[in-house]
């Protein structure tokens, strides 16, 4: 149902019955619940959906800055999101700001951002900032901030007071729990429009410089057995933790704790509100070996995301922050959370001019949604993780991919979740890739002029093509039927040549078409030949879409 039907709809009933706008409007409300199904995400064999308004989503997200959660911020994110072309916004709202008196709420900021982002015409995904954010208590209220004896901090291995909240302790989840609850069940009774379609629950779960909680509590249940249900999943012999797990016994009983606690908070928030819910994660090095006590041990770390799974089945994502700016590091931390059991979602990735490449690797990866952090103009550049200086031309770098595949968003989902979608963000070294298509292979590579072969020789002497100052090339190939596909791209060239090298057939190109589409249909712009084939498909910086045929003489 269109925006316009949503708005009109308590007056069109007032109209036919003769009642007020305002008698009517819990019964628009209920009839505007019922025709919108409940965001959620849903798998086939190993693939994953985002399904929004009954239909494959494609999450075009953009995070805005910590601090950018109150009205007087968000004259400053709207013009960001606009250029962007973003079709969701993640905005955290804070326990602090919501119950700054115990058990007395405010939404007002909640309502304040419904309503603007439907004036934007953009979804909404909503950071929970609880008990944890980026593993610290900094967004609980002062009532919790303050009562250590209540709420007690976590106890390191030295018997010193941690600056993180323990999670084993019934007050910490009953409190969290009831705000999260609340917060829940005001979505449901405002946003008719499932205006939001995901929420993270808590922020970067974990603690720095202690693996675990070192406190009598703690201490009395790592002592104890492996919960039944652990370990009957993970196929393990009953024991203590340190039986069952050895070295890593310390960090899987945090995340078994850590992973509990935020599972219930879920689960409760789901009960009264089912939409989706995810945790984010502050990542470990996935390429050597490091001690726990170096990161967010007890998060949700691509090491333990077999307990996470266990403990938390109410959340259905556990998503990867991707800051590293290293090629090898990014592609190894996409591989360990694209799993049959775990959608790819990047909610949080850096905004630096680097980073925008990754959007094509997450795509082509069957990614349901992909979100760069601090896209908006409240001053801050999140150096050294972001650029030094956020502006205009940051924020364009990324719309450009937004641009492309903007349009075809729903149509790349539906791919996505029928298995058909392949993808390739340059690397670091710049050097070409592949991509397998069973019958064909598609090369791809970067840094050739548009006519013509960085190779050539003969033409003497003569400037490089332009490289555009940092690699951020990419390529997304989506299977349309036997010789047919989808191609789209960004300062790269796609070649395409038959897998059979033993082959006596040549390949060629049999048409290209360039062209956009238009709620589900396919729309011709034009034929690409000539020089725009000679070469192979050279993809600009212009948002340019292709149905391509192949076949061989």
């Amino acid at each position: 149902m269109s925006r316009i039907v949503w708005l009109l709809l308590p007056a069109v009933v007032a109209m036919v019955t003769g009642c007020s706008r305002d008698a009517v409007k819990p019964a628009a409300q209920a009839a505007a619940m019922a025709a919108a199904p409940i965001p959620s995400i849903v798998s086939k064999d190993g693939r994953y959906a985002l399904m929004v308004d009954g239909a494959p989503f494609l999450m075009l997200g953009a995070q805005v800055n910590n601090s950018s959660n109150y009205p007087a911020a968000l004259p400053k994110v709207w013009p960001a999101i606009t250029m962007l072309h973003a079709n969701t916004v993640e905005v955290p709202v804070a326990w602090e700001q919501i119950e700054p008196v115990e058990g007395h709420f405010d939404f007002s900021f909640v309502d304040t951002l419904l309503k603007q982002a439907r004036e934007h015409n953009v979804r909404l995904t909503l950071l929970w900032f609880g008990t944890w954010k980026n593993t610290g208590p900094s967004y609980t209220p002062e009532w919790v901030k303050l009562n250590n004896d209540r709420f007690p901090r976590l106890t390191d291995a030295k018997g010193e007071r941690s600056y993180a909240l323990s999670p084993l302790y019934p007050a910490t989840l009953e409190a969290d729990t009831k705000a999260f609850v609340a917060l829940m069940t005001h979505l449901k009774a405002v946003d008719a429009q499932r205006t939001v379609i995901l929420v993270q629950v808590e922020n970067e779960t974990g603690t720095y410089n202690s693996v675990r909680d070192y406190s009598p509590v703690a201490e009395k249940l790592f002592q104890g057995p492996v919960p039944d249900v652990l370990v009957t999943a993970l196929h393990k012999k009953p024991g203590t933790w340190r039986d069952v797990f050895g070295a890593d016994a310390d960090e899987f009983f945090h995340a078994w704790s850590i992973a509990t606690f935020v599972g219930k908070v879920a689960a409760a928030g789901k009960q009264a509100y089912p939409l989706p819910m995810y945790v984010n994660a502050a990542l470990r090095d996935p390429l050597k070996p490091q001690s726990p006590f170096n990161y967010a041990s007890g998060g949700p770390t691509d090491n333990v995301l077999d307990i996470w799974k266990v403990a938390a089945p109410a959340i259905s994502v556990a998503a990867p922050d991707l800051y590293n700016r290293s090629s090898d590091q990014v592609m190894a931390q996409i591989a360990r959370y694209h799993r049959p059991d775990n959608a790819l979602l990047d909610v949080e990735i850096g905004n630096d001019l680097q980073y925008a490449r990754y959007f094509f690797a997450i795509l082509g990866n069957q990614g349901i949604g992909f979100g760069p952090f601090g896209m908006d103009f409240t001053g801050y550049s999140n150096y050294p993780l972001g650029p030094k200086k956020m502006d205009a031309s940051i924020v364009q770098r990324f719309a450009a991919n937004y641009e492309l595949v903007g349009p075809m968003a729903r149509e790349w989902a539906k791919l996505s979740f029928d298995g058909k979608v392949h993808g390739v963000a340059e690397l670091d070294d710049r050097q070409p890739q592949t991509i397998d298509l069973a019958r064909w292979t598609a090369k791809i590579a970067y840094g050739e002029w548009q006519f013509g072969f960085s190779s050539w020789t003969w033409v003497g002497k003569i400037d490089k093509p332009d490289d555009g100052g940092v690699p951020d090339g990419g390529v997304l190939i989506a299977d349309l039927g036997p010789d047919e596909y989808l191609v789209a791209g960004r300062n790269a060239r796609v070649q395409f040549e038959l897998a059979d090298k033993k082959s006596t057939a040549k390949p060629m190109l049999v048409r290209v078409e360039e062209g956009h589409y238009d709620h589900g249909r396919w729309v011709f712009e034009r034929v690409w030949n000539g020089d725009q084939t000679d070469y192979g498909l050279n993809f600009t910086r212009l948002p340019q879409v292709l149905r391509v045929r192949v076949g061989t003489y």
